[in-house]
Order: C-alpha cells, then sequence, then structure tokens
C-alpha cells in the first residue's frame, strides 16, 4: 500500500508518494489547482494500483480535491496541520519545511495510523452547514442594519425610535417627521435606505428558514420532535454534527460539544467543573434547548431539571445536568436517523434494478 500524501494551497498542490514499509519517498508531483491537472495526478497516482490519500487540511485549501478524488472512488483521509508539524519537528532535516516534505509529512501521519480521519463525501449535513451559516449572516446583517436605523432616528427626533423597531414601525414613525435641515435632510435618506435594507433582508432570512426546512423534511430527521428543536437549531445540530457515526460513543459526542464535565480528582478531593471546550456553537445549541425545555412546566426537560433540584443540585448545576441529558439524547437521535437513512437506500436501489 503506497500513501500517496498532498500539501494543498490555493494556486498548486503538491504530492509526494510514500511507501510505509521502507519509509522512503518512491515520487513526487507537483500540479496546478485544475481539473486537469487532477487527471494528471490520477494518472501519475495509477503507478500505484494500492493507494490511499492523505491531504493536509482536507477542510479547507484541500476540500475540492479531496472530494475529487472521493467521486472517483478513491480512499482519502484528512490530515490536521498541526499533526504535519509534530512529524516536521521530529525528523531530520533541521526544521526545513517545503510543500514535498509537507506532503510528505501528511502521507507519514496516516502512515503511522495517527491523527488521520477519514474524509466522506458531501451529504445534507453539510447543505444545512452551508444554510445555517448564510442565515446566521444575514441575522448579523439585518442587527447591524436595525442598529445603524435606530441611531439615525435617535438623532432626528427625540426619544427615538421603540426598542423592538421593525421596518414597517420606522416606516411609519418617519411618516410624520419634516427634516429642518439640510443634514437632517441626509439622515432621512439614510434612514429610508436602511428600512430597505431591512426589508430586503427580513425576506432572505424567510426564504432560508423555507430552504433550511426543505432540507430537513429532505432529510427526515426526528430532532424536530425534541421540545426546544425548531428548524434553525436541527440545522445548526446536523450541520456541525455531520455524522453522528463518527463519534464512539454519546459520551464522546458530549465531550465534543463541551456538555461533559471536567473532573477535577486529586488525593480526597474528587468534584466536577464546567468544560470551556469543544464546539461553541453546538453547546449554544443544547444550552438553547435546555433553557426553553426548563421554561416549559410539561416538558422532559423541565421533570429531569426538577429531579436533579431534588438531589440538592443548585440551579446552575441542574441546568448542567440538563444539557449533558439533552446531548445524549440528540445524538441517539441523530444515530437513529442516520442508521434509517442507510437502510433505505440498499431498499431504493433494489426497487430500481
Amino acid at each position: 500500500m503506497i500513501i500517496i500524501g498532498i500539501d494543498p494551497h490555493k494556486s498548486t498542490h503538491t504530492a509526494t508518494a510514500l511507501d510505509p514499509v521502507a519509509n522512503s519517498e518512491v515520487g513526487t508531483l507537483r500540479i496546478e489547482a485544475s481539473v486537469f491537472d487532477y487527471r494528471r495526478l490520477m494518472t501519475w497516482a495509477k503507478a500505484w494500483p494500492q493507494r490511499r490519500w492523505a491531504i493536509e487540511n482536507a477542510q479547507g485549501l484541500g476540500h475540492h480535491v479531496a472530494q475529487w478524488l472521493l467521486a472517483l472512488g478513491e480512499e482519502v483521509v484528512d490530515i490536521p496541520t498541526t499533526a504535519t508539524a509534530r512529524v516536521r519537528e521530529l525528523s531530520r532535516g533541521g526544521g526545513r519545511k517545503n510543500d514535498r516534505i509537507d506532503a510528505a509529512a501528511a502521507a507519514s501521519v496516516a502512515a503511522l495510523q495517527g491523527d488521520a480521519s477519514p474524509v466522506r463525501a458531501e451529504s445534507t449535513a453539510d447543505s444545512l452547514a452551508l444554510l445555517d451559516e448564510r442565515r446566521v449572516n444575514l441575522s448579523q446583517s439585518r442587527t447591524r442594519a436595525i442598529n445603524q436605523l435606530h441611531a439615525l432616528l435617535r438623532e432626528l427626533m427625540a426619544g427615538g425610535a421603540p426598542t423592538s423597531l421593525t421596518a414597517a414601525t420606522a416606516s411609519k414613525v418617519l411618516s410624520g417627521f419634516r427634516p429642518r435641515t439640510a443634514t437632517d435632510r441626509v439622515r432621512v435618506a439614510l434612514a429610508k435606505d436602511s428600512i430597505a435594507d431591512i426589508r430586503r433582508l427580513d425576506q432572505q432570512l424567510a426564504a432560508s428558514i423555507a430552504s433550511i426546512t426543505a432540507v430537513l423534511d429532505e432529510h427526515g430527521t426526528r430532532l424536530r420532535e425534541t421540545d426546544g428543536v425548531g428548524p434553525v437549531l436541527a440545522a445548526r445540530l446536523l450541520g456541525r454534527t455531520g455524522t453522528p457515526s463518527r463519534f464512539a460513543s454519546e459520551a464522546s459526542y458530549a465531550n465534543y460539544t463541551g456538555t461533559a464535565p471536567i473532573q477535577i480528582a486529586s488525593a480526597e478531593t474528587d468534584r466536577h467543573r464546567l468544560s470551556r471546550y469543544g464546539d461553541r456553537q453546538l453547546n449554544s445549541a443544547i444550552h438553547t434547548i435546555a433553557m426553553v425545555q426548563i421554561r416549559m412546566p410539561d416538558s422532559l426537560g423541565r421533570a429531569y431539571y426538577n429531579t436533579k433540584i431534588d438531589e440538592g443540585k443548585t440551579p446552575r448545576a441542574a441546568a448542567r445536568s440538563l444539557k449533558r441529558h439533552l446531548a445524549r439524547h440528540l445524538w441517539r437521535v441523530m444515530l437513529a436517523d442516520e442508521k434509517r437513512s442507510t437502510r433505505q437506500v440498499p431498499e431504493t436501489a433494489a426497487h430500481t434494478t
């Protein structure tokens, strides 16, 4: 088995073939980042029928070539940049760094079965991650436009506008205002532009939610059956979790989301403290679900929270326990959805043949 490491850049990629048995390089190739040169890369790689690809940062600069290789049925693993850096530090060469050495380091990490992780073809989770990122950007742009409009209205009239400002409210406030100075006329014109921006962003946000809902329906997830989980949070959970089966257990997933407390044990002391690690956006999503469930008197989350309070936990500790419980529940739901979808694919294929 030959391992081909790739050091990707925006305009060029460098590939180095490594024989892990002899621990020696058997070839190297530098190509342009283009489909034409991807084909040249494959022609070069056919010299080794038994091969595996190790791409440094396959989720970043190596994303396109990694997905292209996957489409051809190649086996591809992702190598973190930190892993290749460690290999360079431990190898001979006095800390030298170039594209060929980086590609060989990526192949070495894969050969040692180190921090390499399999690269999978893009799925519905990737679509949801893109849609969620787009919705967040639109929401941030709307907040910025609202803040700018508030500032303009505060300068135009005493007391400004109501706190919960919308495009319709701002239009109504401006309808009876008559500017007295040239500067106020500029402010009014800018305020009207901001109102138009807010209306456009509101329409785009509504369309974004509709797109997210359509993809969730296509996915068939049952996350939305959980109290506190709507389309936005379901998209974030699926998009940032990716493939649930990549986590060995629900404890592994809880650690990934930062909802698993960290044990601090020494001599007679044994306690747990709040984790600041993990995916903070996933942690925030689970926190939101927990807060919603605590406010719902008849929810299962509220019952679990009350149980922890009865055990003598503080409200904050009980909420942390609920978040840990929700991480377990959400992972199991996503895992069950994944297993159900993989069973349906062969059945569908059988009906079409």
